[in-house]
């Protein structure tokens, strides 16, 4: 008998590459590297999110390498720009990235505001996305909910689009969906929910609404059990998208609905009484 994930596999496309898990996830705020590697195996994540200007893979030969842990034989590596402020900043991180990475042009851009909340800085986000697809990167984008600004990185040539839920680090959810069921209207490429998510349910809710993948970092690594959370988002992505392709029942507003047939019944005791 096939099991939950055998059933609804149905992969999807990052720009010329292709994958079976829909669950994305980052590599900080974990204790150790022991755990990092841990989670992300619980995670039967294929993509595994790097923050190059915070994470050591190989720029310093002295400090222990993530990819001990991590290996890029077993999981595709997604260099990221975290950190970066400026459009400038976040292209010269990405192309140190493809030199580490052995000419790896799958990458996911992120161009921040400022320091309290992380948010991204557009201007600069469509700036840097604009150089980087002309330099043959494949690039997913971490963006606002904004429908707009979404449409533009598709038009410029970005490969997945990736929406805020909510703040990095938040663990706040899915705060706009409204925002995010119109950018799954128009946008043709995949759609990522990309920070905020903070429990499974969220995974879940997200998958419902028709996003490709999830990717979260901070709900797995500052969780009780990181581990366990890794194997609880896994399921919850399996699951929300299993829904998806499935189709909610219609909502329906002061009118209940019998789960059982009606026609048919076995008379009552009072009804039998009176006959």
């Amino acid at each position: 008998m096939n099991s939950p994930e055998q059933t609804v596999v149905d992969g999807w496309q990052a720009g010329t590459r292709r994958f079976t898990s829909r669950l994305l996830v980052g590599t900080g705020k974990y204790r150790d590297f022991e755990e990092t590697g841990k989670a992300i195996a619980a995670s039967g994540a294929e993509i595994v999110t790097v923050a190059i200007r915070r994470t050591n893979i190989g720029q310093d030969k002295n400090a222990p390498n993530l990819l001990d842990v991590v290996s890029p034989s077993h999981y595709t590596i997604l260099p990221n720009t975290a950190g970066c402020y400026t459009a400038e900043d976040a292209v010269r991180t990405l192309r140190l990235a493809r030199e580490l990475l052995d000419g790896h042009t799958l990458v996911k851009l992120e161009v921040l505001g400022e320091d309290a909340t992380l948010y991204p800085n557009m201007p600069e986000t469509l700036k840097a996305a604009e150089i980087l697809v002309h330099e043959g990167f494949e690039v997913m984008v971490y963006c606002s909910d904004d429908p707009l600004q979404a449409k533009r990185l598709e038009d410029i040539g970005c490969v997945a689009i990736m929406p805020l839920a909510s703040l990095i680090g938040s663990g706040m959810g899915i705060l706009n969906p409204w925002n995010l069921e119109l950018i799954l209207d128009q946008i043709k490429v995949p759609v990522i929910v990309d920070a905020g998510v903070g429990t499974a349910s969220d995974a879940a809710i997200a998958m419902e609404m028709g996003c490709a993948a999830v990717l979260t970092n901070t709900a797995i690594a500052k969780a009780r059990d990181p581990v366990l959370m890794a194997s609880a988002m896994r399921h919850a992505v399996v699951a929300g998208r299993a829904a998806f392709r499935a189709g909610r029942m219609e909502k329906r507003a002061y009118k209940a609905s019998a789960s059982s047939p009606t026609g048919g019944l076995v008379p009552s005791v009072a009804t039998r009484k009176s006959a």
